[in-house]
């Protein structure tokens, strides 16, 4: 099966190259960014030795998707999507923070309070709630955007109080963080979902404020399944939830947690195979529509065409 495993482009104009854990970013002219969302896979800060085909068209397809049914809420950074599984857009200046939004109390925010804290990102979280249960209303819980280790949990007061974000600014942002919030909880309710929790990230350019990155993917959100969801609650269960825990739960029950000494089990053919089936799963599910899979070709000389042709428009 075709997949994206790393490109190593020389496009015209470039001025510089960025490999992340699961996208290749080029900057075009310092002005303009070309995103291919490879096929990599991370798990447990580690990115796994075999890529997943359609994994990067599934994550990219929906971003996309998402930040075209927000864009009247706020002005986003893409500017074209001339492949499946690629991105252009403008540069924008980020901000140091990224906007965190949670619905219900679940992963971080629940395992803190399960510790005995009442309070994440200096909200006050009331007494008497268990694990995935509803908010009384959605809560902005920010953390730091670190550009070496781990982003860390950050109050609004102290981030007005460092100068992270001015008080005009981060008011915008957190009006913006609670309508995308509602706007994607609408449209996750329409396919049977509940957006559990979610983060935004937003830059700037000029005095203008864009939302950039990509937005409601299984990827940078929790989703659970609506039908059942108040039964499993009252009872005790877990959550059905819709994410790439199942691949977490694959590496864990064969010994891989990234840990020190641990080594990643064999990705056998029939294993990628069944992740990358899971991955088109999650597009159906969450967009509603039939994921379609591109025509045969060789799809990392695909990519640089598409690439090619939508810098010569820019």
């Amino acid at each position: 099966m075709d997949a994206i495993k790393e490109t190593h482009y020389n496009f015209k104009g470039q001025t510089n190259y960025y490999k992340g854990k699961v996208r290749d970013v080029y900057t075009i002219a310092d002005k303009y960014l070309a995103m291919v969302v490879t096929d990599r896979i991370s798990a447990f800060d580690v990115v796994l030795p075999e890529p997943i085909p359609y994994k990067g068209q599934v994550l990219n397809q929906i971003a996309a998707k998402f930040l075209a049914a927000t864009a009247d809420i706020v002005p986003n950074w893409v500017i074209s999507v001339p492949d499946p599984s690629v991105t252009i857009g403008r540069i924008c200046e980020p901000f140091k923070v990224e906007m965190v939004i949670r619905g219900y109390l679940a992963g971080h925010a629940a395992r803190e309070y399960a510790l005995g804290k009442r309070q994440v990102c200096g909200v006050t979280l009331p007494e008497g709630l268990k694990e995935n249960d509803i908010l009384p209303e959605p809560i902005i819980t920010p953390t730091t955007k670190a550009s070496v280790g781990h982003d860390e949990d950050i109050s609004r007061e102290d981030i007005l109080a460092k100068g992270i974000v001015s008080e005009a600014d981060y008011a915008q942002l957190e009006s913006y963080t609670r309508q995308l919030f509602k706007r994607g909880t609408e449209i996750a309710a329409a396919q049977g979902l509940i957006l559990v929790d979610t983060k935004y990230e937003f830059g700037k350019v000029g005095d203008t404020i864009y939302l950039i990155d990509e937005i409601h993917t299984p990827d940078s959100s929790r989703y659970f399944y609506s039908d059942g969801y108040e039964q499993r609650q009252a009872s005790g269960e877990a959550q059905k939830q819709l994410s790439k825990e199942f691949v977490r739960r694959w590496l864990i029950e064969n010994g891989f947690q990234g840990k020190d000494g641990q080594t990643v089990p064999q990705m056998t053919r029939e294993i990628v195979e069944s992740i990358s089936a899971r991955y088109i799963e999650l597009y159906e599910q969450i967009t509603g529509e039939q994921f379609i899979k591109p025509e045969s070709q060789d799809v990392v000389v695909r990519v640089e065409q598409a690439i090619n042709n939508a810098i010569a428009t820019l």
